[in-house]
């Protein structure tokens, strides 16, 4: 149950301490029972300073971290977090969510900014800026090259966030910004703010952040968006209307800021004409239409809010969605059995009915009633509870306000469709969404539906059987997966692994002498400077140097060697046995080595046998067979230190070798990458 009796007085996190809001702020109310829980305001603070205290302390010491410190740093404060999950249930309550509910939003957040942080630290190199794309010779004679780095903007990511997800929402954003060397301003949504600030206190109690490189604002945003640089970026979750106005602020147009919207989104799930009732893919749309309908009271950015069924299904569909509904308790979420929680303010389930109201204009009511409010537990009154509407529009075409209005809670349109085009087209109405689903077991349908929605949509869920234990839902965007939306949806883009991180970084094409730009980069390539004082797998990280070097001696290849390589590995493709076959292929002249064959022995050219710092090859990058090899020719390799990507907090490093096989006449007949692990230190003989 509640236990909140005393309204707490909301702070604000700039400049490097707590500045309190004003008593007479405004109060946020309990959903469910309708009592304050907390006082809001904003009043006062000096926002320009607040983004120059951002750019001057939080920054700069961000940058002077590689990209695997800060990921570590987000690590530990995500796990410290995860134990601390009980406290955000306890306000989480407040917001209308149920448990259930707030698993998303509080164990999803910590998992996604977990996740990314992970991730980061597999996939991006341990260092201050990432190299984007090859080398790009631009030279002849290897003397001039190209390279494109990413590095950290040196502005404040503005983060202006929702109050459907007050814990995921910023999580998701401030994870890739602070991974990218990029301090952040959180200004959440002040219906559930409690929730943000909490968390936000938590995270600078650790004391793990650097100083600026989290600040919050709890009120309004007040003049924030006037004192934006071109190195800022702003982040908009919400209202379209409320977007369009702030993407349009003089300081955002006149310096060109970064701008990322996530708005209205009409999204769509469509029954395959394949999956009828008595199917497993009609099953499974029926649940994760209730799902999304009373998840969150609806209240979800990628909620269902049109679903597009066979014509000659539609009173299955509502007959089986009526069932389940009459299942579904209502209630304050705080109390065990409640199924669906209130929408997060009087205020907003004013605004739903106002927009069941514009559905209505041409489309009918089939279940639910958003005047009769019918709860097991909490206040009817007080609370801001609505039950699931579902209606029906029979003709859904063009002008249908289904496809143009969004009632944000527990409200579904069904339309019917004849034929997967129409399904389509219908998909296309709502002018762009984040997010579409396609139910069907169906490779044709499955085909044409993902084809033809994917130009509209964010992402796409196919839902079916053999998915369907492990399927995360329509309505559940994920860590690696782009979150946004063309069109009505924003045109932004969140999430997707590390492309995250790059929307807080400048793409710049570095262009000059290759010792130079690898100098830069940390990354080796053709004309840099080399070195070949010793063995190169005889140098721990500490001695070793990127441009070290060994060219080998050379090794003939012969036709016993074709031969027992073919018999040893069982690979007698007709091009290394068979001269006429070989000769009758384009490709070749006669009879060829083996790829593998060329790879191994280039690898026993540059080996060195004895123990040392080399402590494991786990792979190769890039392979390519580029000049055929015939009996006679002779290989020699040169074999470079490409790159030097160090471990945090283990006693290794990785290190990647740029290998080059040549026969007699210096043609390259491989290419490839050779990836180590070479430890730190080397104490051995």
């Amino acid at each position: 149950m509640n236990m909140q009796t005393t309204p707490r007085v909301l702070q604000s996190y700039i400049c490097g301490q707590w500045q309190a809001g004003s008593k007479d702020g405004k109060p946020l109310l309990n959903a469910a029972t309708g009592e304050t829980v907390a006082l809001i305001d904003a009043t006062g603070l000096d926002y320009a300073a607040a983004l120059q205290y951002g750019r001057e302390r939080g920054g700069p010491a961000l940058r002077a971290m590689t990209l695997h410190q800060r990921a570590l740093m987000l690590k530990e404060i995500g796990l410290k977090l995860m134990e601390m999950k009980e406290d955000f249930y306890v306000e989480n309550f407040w917001t209308g969510a149920t448990r259930a509910d707030g698993w998303v939003d509080i164990e999803g957040g910590i998992g996604t900014l977990l996740t990314l942080a992970s991730k980061a630290r597999r996939e991006l190199p341990n260092a201050r800026v990432i190299h984007d794309g090859p080398v790009e010779p631009l030279s002849k004679d290897s003397s001039f090259s190209g390279q494109h780095i990413l590095s950290p903007l040196q502005g404040v990511a503005v983060h202006i966030n929702a109050f459907n997800f007050p814990i995921w929402g910023m999580l998701e954003k401030i994870a890739p910004t602070l991974i990218a060397g990029m301090p952040t301003l959180v200004k959440p949504a002040s219906q559930t703010a409690y929730l943000t600030e909490l968390m936000v206190r938590r995270i600078i109690d650790m004391g793990i952040l650097p100083d600026g490189a989290l600040q919050l604002v709890s009120g309004s945003a007040g003049d924030m968006l006037d004192h934006v640089t071109c190195q800022d970026v702003v982040t908009f979750t919400g209202s379209a209307d409320t977007g369009r106005m702030l993407k349009t602020s003089p300081a955002i147009i006149e310096n060109s800021v970064r701008f990322t919207m996530e708005a209205d989104s009409l999204n769509a799930s469509v029954l395959g004409p394949d999956a009828g009732p008595g199917t497993e893919e009609f099953d499974l749309f029926i649940r994760e239409v209730l799902r999304e309908m009373t998840s969150k009271a609806g209240q979800k950015c990628t909620a269902i809010r049109r679903a597009i069924v066979p014509q000659s299904h539609v009173d299955a569909v509502i007959e089986a969605l009526k069932g389940k509904l009459a299942k579904t308790v209502s209630g304050d979420p705080a109390v065990e059995g409640t199924r669906m929680g209130p929408l997060a303010s009087l205020d907003q389930r004013d605004e739903v009915r106002a927009r069941i109201s514009d559905l209505k204009r041409d489309a009918e009511i089939v279940l639910g009633d958003p005047d009769d409010v019918a709860v097991a537990s909490g206040d009817a009154e007080k609370g801001a509870f609505i039950n699931p509407v579902v209606l029906l529009a029979k003709n859904a075409g063009a002008d249908c306000a289904a496809h143009d209005v969004e009632a944000f809670g527990p409200v579904v349109t069904l339309m019917p469709y004849e034929g997967v085009d129409q399904a389509v087209a219908l998909t296309h109405r709502g002018k762009g969404s984040l997010v579409a689903s396609v139910f069907t077991d169906s490779k044709d349908v499955a085909e044409e539906m993902v084809l033809g929605m994917a130009p509209y949509h964010g992402r796409v869920l196919i839902g079916n059987r053999r998915s369907a234990k492990s399927s995360t839902g329509h309505g559940s965007p994920l860590a690696p997966l782009v979150h946004g939306g063309p069109g009505r949806a924003g045109g932004g883009e969140e999430l997707g692994g590390m492309r995250a991180v790059k929307h807080y970084m400048q793409r710049t094409a570095v262009q000059g002498a290759p010792h130079l730009l690898s100098a830069v980069t940390g990354i080796w390539s053709d004309g840099a400077d080399t070195r070949a004082d010793r063995h190169p797998f005889r140098k721990s990280v500490a001695e070793l140097r990127i441009g070290d070097q060994i060219v080998t001696e050379a090794r003939k290849v012969t036709e016993d060697d074709v031969e027992h390589f073919a018999k040893f590995t069982g690979d007698t493709f007709y091009a290394h046995m068979n001269s006429d076959a070989a000769r009758a292929n384009p490709f070749f002249d006669d009879r060829v080595a083996h790829g593998y064959l060329i790879a191994s022995f280039a690898a026993g050219l540059f080996v060195d046998p004895d123990p040392g710092p080399v402590l494991a090859n786990y792979g190769v990058d890039n392979l390519r067979f580029m000049t055929p090899v015939y009996f006679g020719d002779t290989l020699r390799v040169r074999l470079t230190c490409k790159e030097i990507n160090p471990r945090e907090n283990a006693e290794h490093a990785e290190v990647r070798w740029d290998c080059r096989v040549t026969n007699q006449n210096d043609e390259v007949v491989a290419q490839y990458d050779v990836l180590t692990m070479v430890a730190k230190e080397w104490r051995g003989a």
